[in-house]
């Protein structure tokens, strides 16, 4: 039978130690956490089973593997120490027998993004950010039609435009939107990405290293590799939504807590095709994953075994690619969450009343 592993660790230390070790994770602080997880080995979390094709009936089995580096130890330790724990937990997957290993949030992002895993492995690698790129595009596009936000009169703003992952989403959204902001620190970077999106771009295209321009935009989708949130209260219009693909999240918990005339979804939720059961909560709801999980996923379905999206530059065939794989064995775009709980109709409802309320203020 094929199979797959997927490497995770912890984001929230505390919450995601406990979803394991509850003692450990009643007992230590997260600055304990960070500083032991140096010295922890991978752990085997839990076999997942039950994932069948609708298009074959084919069946694989994974699991799920754990790097014990929070993002902030990361982002501490040299890179090559941190290489040197992500290789450790593939070759737990190699002895699981593994044909295909996932590399999950910030394991992902570090370094060159998975091209030195890859080299070190016996196995091919995907970050699952094609998958990613997919749908958070596709979440953006699905919450501006609840909202009644036209896209193609909208400002869409991206942050993190120039990371691997921004820089697709700009170029599949600089064909629809309006206006497009793009979003990062690094300003020579920003102006590279525009002049490269103008040759063929339809919308307007502004560059920014300031997050006080979401203001003007009507739709955010963010996507940075910052270990902190970056987004806040005083950055948004009212009525506006931001689809947030980042793990650890670029939005602010304030946001929901202060702003009821703004829709927060999480970027990427994804159906699983079968009975899936991943013997562990990871905090979605029963088969659903993230979009990353599912190209593993989808991959090892198709049995196409190769490194498929590892480095920075990934392009939009590859995401055409996976994305007509993925739908052929049955992935489909779920419903929309918000910091981990559903989104109801009636709260959409409520955040579009109390936008109308909000801008007849303004």
């Amino acid at each position: 039978m094929d199979s797959f592993a997927f490497i995770i660790h912890p984001i929230d230390p505390k919450r995601d130690v406990s979803r394991k070790f509850p003692f450990l994770g009643r007992i230590l602080s997260e600055r304990q956490i960070d500083f032991f997880s140096t010295f922890f080995p991978p752990v085997y979390i839990s076999e997942i089973e039950g994932i069948t094709s609708q298009a074959t009936g084919k069946t694989i089995k994974g699991w799920f593997i754990a790097c014990p580096y929070t993002p902030r130890r990361m982002m501490e330790l040299p890179e090559r120490m941190v290489y040197r724990k992500i290789i450790q937990t593939g070759r737990m997957a190699e002895k699981l027998g593994a044909n295909i290993l996932g590399l999950g949030a910030f394991t992902s992002v570090v370094g060159d993004a998975g091209v030195t895993i890859a080299n070190e492995l016996d196995i091919p690698v995907t970050t699952g950010d094609s998958f990613t790129v997919a749908m958070a595009v596709q979440a953006i596009r699905d919450a501006a039609r609840v909202m009644d936000i036209k896209i193609e009169d909208a400002t869409v703003a991206i942050v993190g435009a120039t990371g691997a992952i921004g820089h697709v989403c700009a170029e599949l959204l600089a064909g629809e939107a309006a206006r497009v902001l793009l979003v990062a620190r690094d300003e020579k970077k920003l102006e590279v990405l525009r002049d490269r999106l103008q040759v063929q771009a339809r919308s307007e295209l502004v560059i920014s290293t300031k997050m006080d321009v979401l203001k003007d935009a009507q739709l955010i989708l963010t996507v940075t590799s910052s270990i902190h949130d970056v987004i806040h209260p005083e950055h948004l219009q009212p009525g506006s939504v931001i689809c947030d693909v980042a793990r650890p999240r670029d939005v602010s918990a304030m946001v929901a807590a202060v702003r009821d005339d703004i829709l927060v979804i999480d970027g990427g939720m994804v159906d699983v095709p079968g009975a899936v059961n991943f013997n562990f909560n990871f905090g979605f709801p029963e088969g659903k994953a993230y979009a990353c999980m599912a190209e593993t996923i989808a991959l090892a379905l198709e049995g196409r075994f190769e490194d498929y999206t590892v480095g920075k530059d990934i392009t939009l065939e590859r995401v055409k690619d996976i994305t007509a794989i993925a739908e052929r064995h049955g992935f489909r775009m779920s419903g929309f969450r918000s910091f981990e709980r559903e989104v109801t109709n009636e709260q959409i409802e409520a955040v579009r009343q109390n936008a109308r309320k909000g801008l007849r203020r303004a």
